[in-house]
């Protein structure tokens, strides 16, 4: 075996060299930044990591091949990464080596959008990789997939912050959430995006429907695209179509979901735009869910100025009919303040339209809210409240 200096073999300690690379980097970009501002965040990716990479930066899988099978087992290997505690992994979207057929480009496009790190990348030999390089049809079902990660970039970010804060996985095995289901030990061809979305990619050529495992005394389950209900049976799997222009995607009941869905050319862009807060109501008619907000940008939010935290930590909760915005921490004294407004909230799960809808707040006694209902997927939409997500308010529904 091959040992440096000190006898020791190389097994133990070549991974060390990729991390202290990243490391070095990361930290040399931080002192860069003007000295009369807050550092700024470095971007450093690496394919060397270590423990403690999560440090310093992204990682990423290595040089996969544009196969089938590499696409299938890109899921466990990612799983394993973000449950050892580095959680902004991902894999080279269409395979590292080879040429991916139409078909299995769009399809590890539609995957790596919902794991931590989405990225295209390939050896300088194989053909061009652009998404609108197979024709119009897998152009527009690509161009679906990264505008719909896009939209949900306020719940990926606050995922990522609890990742951050506590150590829990963005990308999540299924028995981390339900402990209680032995039937999640195993599995390692689904996961879940926090606690809130449920991720069933298609692995395998010409395939167009797929079985989801649904946890036992989980759900209601809603679908992502369409906001409908899943007809389930608790602990078992229902049978979901995933034509060539969908990814399954279930949003888990008890959850709520933060978007902005003014898509545009890039995340900055997206900062100040408004949020449309999803309710997806558990059995017991509740929900909740946390939003955090910084500058996106700087290293401040480590940073704490006589107790003033710059950044901002919302927590919103759905309960007997009132979706309330409070601050998670209401001793917190926050420096951070953004713009950001909830210009829409849709409430998925409703069997009936509300006869009203009223905001209040302590600015406000009360204002009455246009909303309508959609029988054919049970919603009801409340339009333009324009009340501020980092302020504290109560949106309430009469029956």
């Amino acid at each position: 075996d091959s040992k440096n200096l000190e006898g020791i073999e190389h097994r133990y300690w070549h991974n060390l060299y990729g991390t202290y690379m990243q490391r070095a980097t990361a930290e040399g970009l931080t002192k860069r930044s003007p000295k009369d501002a807050p550092a700024l965040r470095p971007f450093v990716l690496s394919r060397a990591f270590f423990t403690g990479s999560q440090r310093y930066g992204a990682i990423w899988t290595g040089d996969n091949t544009a196969e089938w099978g590499h696409l299938k087992i890109a899921t466990p290997m990612l799983l394993s990464i973000n449950l050892a505690g580095l959680s902004f992994a991902g894999s080279d979207v269409g395979g590292f080596f080879g040429e991916p057929s139409p078909e299995l480009m769009t399809r590890w496009f539609q995957a790596g959008a919902f794991t931590p790190f989405f990225r295209g990348h390939a050896h300088h030999d194989t053909k061009r990789r652009e998404p609108w390089v197979h024709g119009d049809e897998h152009t527009q079902i690509r161009r679906k997939a990264a505008m719909l990660r896009y939209s949900l970039l306020p719940l990926w970010y606050t995922t990522f912050f609890e990742a951050y804060e506590s150590g829990m996985p963005v990308m999540r095995p299924l028995f981390m959430e339900f402990p209680d289901d032995s039937g999640c030990f195993k599995m390692d061809d689904q996961w879940m995006v926090g606690s809130a979305l449920l991720v069933k990619p298609v692995t395998s050529d010409g395939v167009r429907d797929v079985d989801m495992y649904l946890p036992k005394r989980s759900g209601p389950w809603y679908d992502l695209e369409t906001l409908a209900p899943i007809q389930q049976v608790s602990g078992g799997t229902v049978r979901m179509d995933a034509p060539l222009n969908k990814i399954p995607v279930l949003i888990r009941g008890g959850s709520i979901v933060p978007r902005k869905l003014r898509l545009r050319r890039s995340a900055t862009l997206m900062y100040h735009d408004p949020l449309t807060l999803f309710v997806a109501p558990a059995a017991d008619k509740t929900a909740s869910c946390s939003l955090y907000m910084d500058d996106e940008k700087s290293l401040a939010h480590e940073m704490s100025n006589a107790g003033r935290e710059n950044f901002v930590k919302r927590l919103f909760t759905f309960a007997d009919g009132k979706l309330t915005s409070a601050a998670s921490d209401p001793d917190a004294i926050p420096a951070h303040a953004p713009a950001n407004v909830v210009e829409r909230v849709v409430f998925l799960g409703q069997n009936r339209a509300a006869k009203k809808v009223s905001l209040w707040s302590p600015d406000i006694d009360h204002v009455v809210l246009e909303s309508t209902f959609d029988s054919n997927v049970g919603t009801i939409t409340v339009k333009r409240p324009n009340v501020l997500a980092a302020a504290d308010w109560e949106i309430r529904l009469e029956f």
